[in-house]
């Protein structure tokens, strides 16, 4: 078959071969489609687009293009996992390849249409399909290759979709103002442009990628990580595991995490314009929208390699404690208070790295509580409490605005609102971590009868 290159077989690590060569395969993928959170940088030129009849897009309906993106992300990888685990991740990357970059060029027909529904259909559903495949094939990966340091192996993993901003961003504007000088639609032609140039740096990560053969572990491993009851020494299969507590629990966790700080990446360029009206120009929201992405991809690492020292659940109480703080508090550094852009900045990129901490050691919690053996399949599953916070929180904060914006008052107090919103939602996340405890037994895979992928009872 023409495809054959593809096949999980073909991509079998050699005796000999090095581990560390896999991240940046890895990185190759998750820096690609981590696009999606520099999607911001769009709205204002989006919205700045006129219609045949004169009409512009508001806020609320650009919003829905990012909810729909991290919407069909969770639920694409909740049922493509158990399927890559059957087909190996770089044909899983591949059909990632050509939908994300599908995607850009549908949003760009749409764009320069000025119809609003083929950019949901491209840069939300086909380019979303995209972001599930290409974000859970690395994760499983390096899962596999680094069984010795789950938290270091997610966090290389998933630290590349925090920094995706950091490239994303000045690309997009770069790009934007060069086909605006040159005449020609800037939006439309941008899409175009990023999409090709995604898409071949997304088949670098193709046939980069390589899994471990069978029987492989780490020299000078035995086989067992820092003894803990909340590190099972058993799998559950993955059609149990998302009918225990823990699942219910880890799914609460990750969708209020996810909530409070999506709320502040999506919103990132105009909400810091916003805050700080005339002290603040575009170019200065741009750095800001990257220095975010930077704290977002650090935060995914080190987050990550701290929780195999303090514990996943520790690293989350963290988290929720002294993420509900500064949330409260961001609010005070606005102009009409305090006036602090740093405070303001400062407070944002600790706050986000947390964010971004938190999707890098959920898929080690798994592992910790369900085992390694349908973790993959379980973190797609647990992915759509993503896609229901990738609605929610944008939901929350362009409601407000608009809210605000109809009713003549000003956007600059409709922020602490929302912010407040966050930090109620973090408490939230602070109880249901408090609540977990070990899988019960009774729903422990017997190694005579280990369930195929996806399945088991």
């Amino acid at each position: 078959m023409a495809l054959s290159f593809l096949d999980r077989e073909r991509s079998v690590a050699h005796e000999g071969y090095s581990r560390w060569l896999v991240p940046p395969a890895a990185l190759a993928i998750h820096l690609s489609i981590g696009q999606v959170y520099a999607f911001s940088v769009f709205k204002n030129p989006l919205q700045a687009l006129t219609a045949a009849d004169g009409s512009h897009w508001d806020l609320k309906s650009l919003g829905y293009i990012f909810s729909i993106a991290i919407a069909v992300l969770g639920l694409s990888a909740a049922i493509f996992g158990a399927w890559l685990e059957k087909v190996g991740p770089r044909r899983a990357m591949f059909y990632a390849a050509i939908c994300f970059a599908a995607g850009f060029y549908i949003a760009a027909i749409g764009a320069d249409t000025h119809q609003i529904a083929l950019i949901y259909l491209g840069y939300g559903v086909v380019g979303g399909v995209g972001l599930g495949l290409g974000y859970i094939s690395p994760v499983s990966t390096l899962i596999k290759w680094f069984p010795d340091r789950p938290g270091l192996a997610t966090g290389l993993a998933i630290m590349g979709f925090g920094g995706g901003a950091l490239i994303g961003s000045p690309l997009a504007n770069q790009l934007m103002a060069h086909f605006k000088a040159a005449g020609k639609p800037a939006i439309p032609s941008t899409f175009l442009v990023m999409g090709t140039l995604y898409f071949i740096f997304m088949m670098f990560g193709v046939f980069t990628i390589r899994v471990p053969r069978d029987g492989w572990k780490p020299e000078g491993w035995s086989g067992t990580n820092k003894v803990s009851a909340l590190i099972s020494t058993h799998s559950v299969a993955v059609g149990q595991a998302w009918r225990t507590p823990q699942f219910a629990l880890l799914w609460i966790i990750l969708f209020c995490n996810v909530t409070a700080g999506i709320g502040i990446l999506e919103q990132a360029s105009p909400m810091i314009q916003d805050l700080f009206k005339g002290s603040v120009g575009k170019d200065a929201a741009v750095g800001f929208v990257g220095l975010l992405s930077i704290f977002n991809m650090a935060g995914r690492f080190f987050w990550a390699s701290v929780s195999d020292k303090l514990g996943r659940k520790t690293t989350y109480f963290t988290f929720f404690t002294l993420g509900a703080v500064l949330f409260f508090v961001l609010p005070l550094s606005r102009a009409d208070h305090l006036n602090s852009v740093p405070l303001f900045v400062s407070i944002a990129v600790l706050v986000i790295s947390m964010y971004g901490g938190g999707f890098a050691t959920i898929p080690a919690y798994l592992k910790d509580l369900f085992g390694g053996y349908n973790v993959s399949a379980i973190h797609g599953r647990l992915l759509t409490a993503w896609s229901t916070a990738g609605i929610v929180g944008p939901l929350i904060v362009n409601g407000i605005l608009d809210h605000y914006v109809a009713n003549h008052m000003s956007k600059q107090d409709a922020y602490p609102l929302i912010l407040h919103i966050m930090s109620g939602l973090l408490v939230v996340g602070f109880v249901a971590n408090l609540l977990v405890r070990p899988v019960d037994a009774k729903h422990w895979m017997k190694d005579q009868t280990l369930a195929p992928v996806g399945g088991g009872h």
